[in-house]
């Protein structure tokens, strides 16, 4: 029992002493070296905030990619759907066709397309010309679809008339000699022999121009 008793205040003095050599051990070191603790302090928020800012420089690029892959800006590929809209200015009348994409515009972004039109629009090709060609612009653009107007002002056709008679006055007939296109107040009767031959049996004015001129020399 007494050996016991001996062991148990042997370890608690011995825990005692420990404990007071590891307190001193501790006391000494800030005494002497005051500064260690904070060094290593500093040192482990500074690591802290340098892994703070690469955690954010991560981010960052992450959100830069992520911001370049949405605005990715959309450029005509060979599968890009290419409509022309011929847009007559005389009628009114639109067609739209589908046609192959010319070559030199896959790759180009709207911009890119714009400055292509635009030096169409000073140099049109002499096809479109005959047609009658005005202008040309951008309807629509993405990467699926791209539509362009073309505007044409077809030149009219001058057409003919036909001088006939009806109760006694000459009445001026379409060239299809079913349409009438003007009366006038001229007599049958107060014309040459030879002009009422040729007016009864329908006389031929090729245009606006020899019609008018007729119209002024025999009106009243």
């Amino acid at each position: 029992m007494k050996l016991v008793k001996r062991i148990s205040l042997f370890c608690v003095v011995g825990g005692i002493l420990f404990l007071s050599g590891s307190y001193v051990t501790i006391k000494m070191e800030q005494f002497f070296y005051p500064n260690r603790y904070e060094r290593e302090q500093t040192q482990n928020e500074a690591r802290h905030e340098i892994g703070q800012e690469i955690g954010r420089e991560a981010e960052i690029k992450e959100e830069q990619v992520i911001e370049a892959i949405v605005e990715e800006i959309p450029v005509i590929t060979a599968d890009t759907k290419y409509l022309i809209e011929e847009v007559n200015l005389s009628d009114g009348t639109i067609e739209e066709k589908e046609e192959v994409i010319p070559v030199k515009y896959i790759g180009l972004d709207r911009e890119s397309l714009m400055k292509e039109l635009e030096a169409y629009d000073s140099n049109p090709a002499l096809k479109d010309l005959e047609l009658g060609f005005e202008t040309i612009e951008l309807s629509a653009f993405s990467k699926d679809r791209v539509v362009i107007c073309k505007y044409y002002r077809p030149e009219e056709e001058e057409q003919g008339f036909y001088l006939m008679v009806a109760d006694h006055f000459v009445i001026v007939y379409k060239e299809d000699k079913k349409t009438i296109y003007m009366n006038t107040d001229i007599l049958l009767e107060n014309l040459s022999p030879e002009l009422q031959d040729e007016i009864i049996q329908g006389k031929y004015m090729e245009n606006e121009h020899a019609l008018y001129n007729f119209l002024e020399s025999y009106s009243s």
